[in-house]
């Protein structure tokens, strides 16, 4: 008979139950032995932020399976409530506690599978361990916060991060009528996800609907009474609050795998190849543990995302049982639900690709996610940004309520398969009324990258606009909409002056040819349009406004229009 072989994962969250099903799937006789260090097991961790806002009940429904499921369906016995001490690889021993017996004892292993996440940054601040200051990152720390939110007295929180967990947190404690204050030591809102633009509209959404935000300033120290938290405590200020979400960010939990003498990589990273195998070829790692390559530039980044575990743990449980499966890699593909607008990005952002030494060109294009007459359109904004010499797709980013993750995952396919901006332009999207627009808002933004590229057009920003606002400087801010449209939304400003665009030729003697013209609209296509014509009449410094007011976060004179 030949031997079975013993396969141990430690961890039981994305990748290791993943890894362990499609195992029993491969090989029927394996024995399969899974440890978790908590009484839980494949949770669904990234829905928790949407529990504690009330979205998703009951609380059974964030278990994928349990001990005895998977021991049924899967004939895997899972070890909870688990710790491994120590690996002896030399020996294929693992060193693990029972922690509700307190009883330890060794496994051997054929095969090891370290699929142990990632842990949350706990900053050592004054008073980080009083009540009511939590991360979030398994299903009893919800349940904690949950109570947490009924006992409230204030009903006010502090969230220290605008990372994903920060926002999605924001909305939960908005939806549980909540004040929420938002204290972010970067500038930016969701900093490491979108650039500055997105991130603006973030930001501006975010305070429009209540969240007071705190960006470029730190959190020194927390304060409370008989061991609660009352206030979150900067430098000029103290913040009144009685529940604290700390989400700072995370970082790979391969203290395990460095104590056995793995190979870890720079963001304390357990090191793995294609295969997901570790230094040692007899072990494995995926999930928030580990670091991918970056299909864009080659180059490893960290970022941890349940849809990565899981693909992980595939590619493991075939090279485990003899296959030739291969993790290429990922283009950093996000989304986030951020209080009734949809941000998503993929690819690499514009700095980044700056400094990945890319020439960049890059469009800024608003647009309704079908068309306009067909009932529940909405409005949308795409960021694409492609390599100025070759036209290929580096990245892409969107914001607003409307359906931007559908357009995301268009350009992470398109940037996987190496497309460029000409291809993207001609590519065969499905069109109906009550699904999209003839042309996507992606071919208009491709369009756009082209024109650029081939010179047809120059343009502004609305963040470049506003500093030469702020600045006073001498320019005409043209504005080609109509009267009615004029008067209900407009930018205060002495430079601007309104001639609607289907009286503009009529109005050229009224426009000076010696001084700068930006032209603006709503979304830009008329200020295009009326800045190619001002062109073709003899003006030479003459610009349109990328996304003209749907992206403007500056102050407006009525209403706003996103």
């Amino acid at each position: 008979m030949d031997n079975i072989m013993k396969v141990v994962i430690i961890g039981g969250g994305a990748c290791g139950p993943k890894t362990a099903a499609r195992l029993r799937r491969l090989d029927p006789r394996a024995s399969i032995t899974m440890l978790q260090d908590e009484a839980l097991i494949s949770y669904a961790a990234c829905g928790l932020p949407y529990f504690i806002a009330g979205s998703v009940k009951p609380r059974n429904f964030l278990i994928q399976r349990d001990v005895a499921s998977f021991k049924k369906l899967s004939n895997v016995d899972v070890l909870i409530n688990t710790r491994v001490d120590s690996i002896d690889r030399a020996a294929h021993k693992i060193s693990v506690t029972d922690t509700a017996g307190d009883k330890s004892y060794t496994l051997d292993y054929d095969r090891l599978v370290i699929a142990t996440g990632a842990n949350p940054v706990i900053p050592p601040l004054k008073g980080i361990e009083l009540k009511g200051i939590h991360v979030l990152k398994r299903v009893p720390d919800a349940d904690e916060i949950i109570a947490l939110i009924d006992k409230s007295v204030s009903k006010k929180a502090v969230i220290v991060g605008a990372g994903l967990i920060g926002v999605e947190m924001a909305e939960a404690l908005v939806a549980r009528g909540f004040a929420v204050t938002m204290v972010e030591a970067l500038e930016r809102v969701l900093a490491a996800l979108v650039d500055d633009e997105i991130s603006d509209l973030v930001a501006k959404h975010m305070m429009d609907r209540g969240v007071v935000l705190k960006l470029g300033q730190k959190i020194t120290g927390f304060e409370g009474s008989e061991g609660k938290v009352s206030h979150a405590v900067m430098e000029k200020e103290r913040i009144e609050a009685d529940l604290v979400i700390l989400s700072i960010g995370v970082r790979p939990n391969s203290k395990l795998a460095k104590d056995a003498g793995l190979e870890i990589g720079q963001f304390g990273d357990i090191v793995v190849n294609e295969y997901m195998q570790t230094s040692d070829p007899d072990i494995f790692a995926g999930g928030d543990c580990v670091a991918n390559v970056n299909l864009v530039t080659n180059q490893k980044a960290f970022v941890p995302m349940g849809s990565t575990a899981n693909k992980h743990g595939h590619v493991i449980a075939s090279r485990i049982t003899g296959g030739k499966e291969k993790f290429h890699g990922i283009v950093s593909t996000a989304c986030v639900k951020v209080l009734d607008f949809n941000v998503g990005r993929t690819g690499i952002g514009e700095k980044q690709a700056l400094d990945a030494g890319f020439k960049v060109v890059s469009a800024l294009l608003p647009a309704p996610d079908k068309p306009e007459y067909y009932p529940g359109n909405k409005e949308i904004i795409i960021k694409l940004i492609a390599d100025a010499q070759t036209g290929r797709i580096l990245g892409g980013q969107g914001i607003g309520p409307g359906e931007v993750v559908k357009r995301i995952d268009v350009l992470a396919t398109a940037i996987t398969m190496g497309m460029t901006v000409d291809m993207l332009a001609d590519l065969d999207l499905a069109y109906a009324p009550p699904f999209n627009t003839a042309l996507d808002a992606l071919h208009h933004a491709a369009n756009l990258v082209r024109n650029k590229m081939e010179g047809r057009t120059a343009s502004i920003r609305p963040a470049r606009l506003k500093k030469k606002l702020d600045a006073k400087e001498d320019f005409v801010l043209l504005d080609v909409r109509g009267h009615g449209e004029h008067e209900a939304t407009s930018i205060a400003a002495p430079q601007v002056k309104l001639i609607p665009q289907p009286v503009l030729t009529k109005n050229l003697e009224n426009l000076p040819k010696d001084k700068e013209i930006i032209v603006m609209c709503r979304r830009g296509s008329r200020a295009y349009q009326s800045a190619c014509i001002l062109k073709g009449q003899g003006f030479e410094d003459v610009k349109f406004l990328e996304c003209s007011l749907t992206c403007w976060c500056g102050e407006v004179r009525g209403k706003p229009i996103l």
